[in-house]
């Protein structure tokens, strides 16, 4: 090991002992560093400055400055430099991991939901280093391998039966102005009732265009044609859905269905009407829940009409989950999971608002979808396996004619 030298003069003494002792002190690791540094060099090259020796491999060819922030400041280092080799120090590794655990730490607190603007002044109370917004916009992009990763895994390893799909919208600045952006979602439920989350993209908004460029993917990561997709009556959903998975049975988000159905309703007959289609939902089969239906129709048409035309059109479509084990509905019914992580995902962007770019929102929406994920898979399982494998061939066989005579519903 190279033998570190340390001389301190007199004002450098007297400055440590009496003087504004903080900066002194500074001063001093500084020096130490500095010379443990030179002493390193002087062991790689095998001769000290200007000494001639057989042992000499290399040359020296100046210094670099290099800022180390520390507990007691900032200090400026100069690091040597080699003319045939890279010089190579082990002072620098613990500050390196610390450093990459300091970065690592900046990306988590934006994804948490916290502001660049208090990020900042947090590292700089605990290192007494400032970062700036950009700085710290930069560091998030650190995730970005993990991101694309995420939305290139392979979806073949697992069967998924059940998908259910979803989007919500975010403001981004695009060419100096303030759009709306859509961030696309897609959740599966393996054969044993794990929920993940499949895939992610931001897109311009909803259009058969998009969604059909979504299921794309889908299937081009290995997704293989689900049972049932669950989602919200929106027609490109369905056009693309149907494009790209023929076989698949569509079951109209139940909770949206509600939604739609109570703001086609006079406000005066909401809180009755929501109380019945709640306890049509949750019949115990098809029959009954199509004589609750009927009494509704019939209580509701006068003084609901509209309401009422969009029960009896969407019913049907609202009820392909009574065809699949009964312990399965409540988790395939609605498209809830998905709402859930909106709603964790909109807490996160009310501290942002604006995105400053598309690639900043995908950037931290999708590191918090993949924590969610991970979170989603530490859970219990929504059904066990055997009510999947209780599925009999007659009923897949019946969803597959539903998913015909639904595509030719929605083409006439």
């Amino acid at each position: 090991m190279a033998q570190v030298n340390i001389t301190l003069n007199h004002e450098e003494l007297v400055a440590l002992l009496g003087g504004n002792r903080e900066e002194a002190f500074k001063h001093l690791v500084e020096k130490i560093l500095n010379e443990a540094l030179l002493a390193e060099s002087t062991a790689q090259l095998g001769a000290e400055k200007y000494e001639r020796s057989d042992n000499r491999t290399d040359q020296r060819n100046g210094t670099r400055e290099r800022e180390l922030t520390t507990k007691i400041g900032t200090i400026i280092l100069e690091v040597p430099r080699h003319r045939l080799s890279p010089f190579h120090t082990t002072l620098f590794e613990t500050y390196q991991r610390s450093e990459t655990a300091l970065l690592n730490t900046m990306a988590e607190m934006v994804i948490m939901g916290v502001s660049t603007r208090k990020v900042s002044n947090v590292i700089e109370m605990i290192c007494g280093k400032e970062y700036s917004k950009s700085t710290i916009s930069e560091v998030c992009k650190r995730l970005d391998p993990e991101i694309k990763e995420f939305q290139n895994h392979d979806l073949s390893v697992h069967d998924y039966p059940f998908i259910m799909v979803d989007a919500t919208y975010f403001k981004v600045r695009e060419n100096h102005r303030v759009v709306s952006k859509a961030l696309f979602i897609a959740v599966g439920l393996t054969t044993d009732g794990k929920k993940e989350v499949l895939y992610f993209k931001v897109y311009d908004g909803e259009t058969n265009d998009t969604w059909l460029d979504f299921f794309s993917h889908l299937k081009a990561n290995g997704l293989k044609d689900p049972l049932m997709l669950t989602s919200d009556a929106h027609k490109s959903i369905r056009y693309a859905a149907f494009k790209v998975f023929p076989n698949t049975a569509w079951q109209r988000c139940q909770f949206h269905f509600t939604k739609n159905i109570l703001d086609a309703a006079p406000n005066s007959q909401r809180p009755g009407l929501e109380m019945e289609l709640r306890q049509m939902f949750l019949a115990k089969n098809l029959t009954e829940a199509r004589k609750k239906r009927d009494g509704i129709l019939s209580d509701y048409s006068d003084v609901a009409p509209k309401a009422m035309e969009l029960l009896d059109n969407g019913f049907e479509d609202a009820m392909t989950v009574f065809m699949l084990p009964e312990n399965t509905w409540r988790h395939l019914r609605t498209s809830n999971t998905i709402e859930r992580l909106n709603r964790e995902l909109k807490r996160r962007s009310d501290v942002i608002q604006i995105f400053p770019n598309e690639a900043s929102l995908l950037r931290l929406m999708g590191s918090v979808l993949i924590d969610q994920n991970d979170i989603m898979l530490m859970k219990r399982t929504s059904f066990g396996r055997k009510a999947y494998e209780s599925i009999s061939t007659e009923t897949r066989i019946k969803l597959k004619t539903l998913a015909c005579e639904q595509q030719k519903l929605m083409a006439a």
